[in-house]
């Protein structure tokens, strides 16, 4: 993924304007847009756009681009979400966990949680058996895991949905 800095790194200027709000709907919609098309679905010259999304790139409000795979058209099409309680909270065992968790070539995404299990974690496999492999040749061997919980999706209704900037 093409990456930009690190919001918590630049200076905010102010709030994303109508156009800025645009220009974000629309990369998200289609990331590989040209600047001359985006700039003429929000109505700018091009280089007027180009400077907008220099910026928005350069504030981090614009993080990256990537390319959206279809999982089950590369052999991934289950998808698991694992609930993770660890044996302890202390800092260095969280930051274990988490190093180690990024490590795991299945997981999608991994998220701390406020609740009843500290991780929710989102794995993609091909089936059933291949995740009983991700489970006992990685999930279950991270650091510090006292207990695991996993669902399997029976289908997405809505994923990677744009995010709506006010």
């Amino acid at each position: 993924m093409r990456q930009f800095a690190k919001p918590s790194e630049i200076p905010v200027s102010t709030a994303p304007d109508t156009i800025d709000r645009a220009i974000l709907a629309e990369l998200q919609r289609d990331g590989r847009a040209t600047h001359a098309a985006l700039a003429e679905l929000v109505h700018l010259s091009p280089s007027a756009c180009l400077r907008r999304v220099r910026r928005l790139e350069e504030e981090g409000v614009i993080s990256g681009y990537v390319a959206r795979l279809d999982r089950e058209a590369v052999g991934l099409g289950t998808t698991v979400f694992i609930e993770i309680s660890l044996n302890s909270q202390h800092e260095d065992l969280l930051d274990e966990f988490e190093e180690a968790v990024r490590q795991v070539p299945e997981v999608v995404s991994c998220y701390l949680m406020a609740g009843n299990s500290d991780y929710l974690v989102k794995v993609a496999v091909a089936d059933v058996a291949d995740y009983e492999r991700i489970h006992r040749t990685h999930m279950a061997r991270l650091p510090g895991v006292a207990n695991l919980r996993s669902s399997f999706a029976l289908r997405a209704v809505a994923e990677d949905a744009p995010v709506v900037v006010r």
